[in-house]
């Protein structure tokens, strides 16, 4: 089952499924189920989050959906661990931030046939830590819904666990 985090929906089943189902099961994309990404989930999990989220509002404003959906699944298509690569960075290599979108847009390109817009929102996921500014509004719509997906990827977990906890308590005290 495909899903996102938070909702019900099997992914596979609906219009945003038509908009990555060429990628979707491609060696690379499959790859990024082995990394763990924002502590809780792992990269394969978040670029379907924010593909889909992005999807979504897209769809809703009347922007350009298909391209947010598949710019949100590539856009963390690295494969580095973020975390070694900060401490062994040397003075005037680019971050993190700078790297991994740069690197992202270079495996997505190999992967398939990207257009402007959908290379403007992968190189450009990560402001304002980089720049310059995005040029579509499709690129701040990523911007803002991967920041989104991180934070309740975090905390989703967590909150879900803490109330299992409460719940196994109550229970205790019930019986």
């Amino acid at each position: 089952m495909l899903k996102a985090i938070c909702s019900c929906k099997e992914l596979t089943l609906c219009s945003y499924y038509d908009c990555i189902s060429d990628i979707i099961g491609s060696g690379q994309i499959e790859n990024l189920k082995r990394i763990r990404h924002h502590v809780c989930t792992t990269r394969f999990q978040h670029c379907i989050n924010v593909s889909y989220y992005s999807y979504l509002f897209c769809r809703k404003f009347g922007m350009n959906a298909r391209s947010a959906a598949r710019a949100g699944l590539l856009h963390d298509l690295f494969f580095y661990d973020r975390k070694r690569y900060n401490s062994r960075r040397e003075k005037g290599q680019l971050s993190h931030s700078c790297m991994h979108s740069l690197m992202a847009l270079e495996n997505a390109e190999k992967l398939t046939e990207i257009t402007e817009l959908e290379r403007d929102m992968i190189r450009k996921h990560m402001w304002p830590m980089t720049r310059p500014l995005p040029k579509y509004k499709e690129t701040y719509v990523i911007t803002f819904i991967d920041k989104y997906c991180a934070v309740l990827e975090f905390c989703v977990p967590k909150l879900k666990k803490a109330f299992s906890l409460h719940n196994k308590q109550e229970d205790k005290y019930e019986n």
